[in-house]
């Protein structure tokens, strides 16, 4: 019983200590914790629209366990993972703390992945369901 006290605080902060694993989508896309507030989505491949903001729906829905009506705010655009040093990586937040921090990226072209750019959980994760177009 003495050793029962040392053995369990042991493992308990080797707990502590791991970090956190990466939620992996079926498609092979990542999604990693950045900190407490904010997460990015790392595809296989430089990435597509459809294939960031399912990532981040289902990391808001599955871990973090927002609400549908819950919104995504894109963070920071696409750029090198902090996670994994891949080259395609774009970055979310459920915080509208977090969000109100960060300025707009403003540019002639939307895409959908600009820093202020947000949706709802709902509306991101449709884009799960999208189907390649065949004659």
């Amino acid at each position: 019983m003495k050793h029962f006290l040392p053995t369990m605080c042991c493992a308990m902060m080797m707990q502590l200590a791991a970090p956190a694993q990466a939620f992996t989508l079926p498609n092979g896309v990542k999604v990693n914790a950045v900190d407490d507030l904010v997460f990015e989505v790392v595809p296989r491949s430089s990435g597509t629209l459809d294939e960031f903001w399912c990532g981040a729906s289902e990391y808001a829905r599955r871990v973090l366990g927002a609400g549908w009506r819950d919104m995504i705010y894109v963070y920071r655009g696409r750029g090198i993972s902090e996670t994994t040093g891949k080259r395609s990586a774009v970055q979310f937040t459920i915080s509208r703390e977090k969000a109100r921090d960060v300025p707009a990226e403003r540019s002639i072209i939307q895409l959908g992945l600009k820093a202020g750019d947000s949706m709802s959980v709902q509306m991101a994760r449709t884009h799960c369901n999208q189907r390649p177009i065949r004659p």
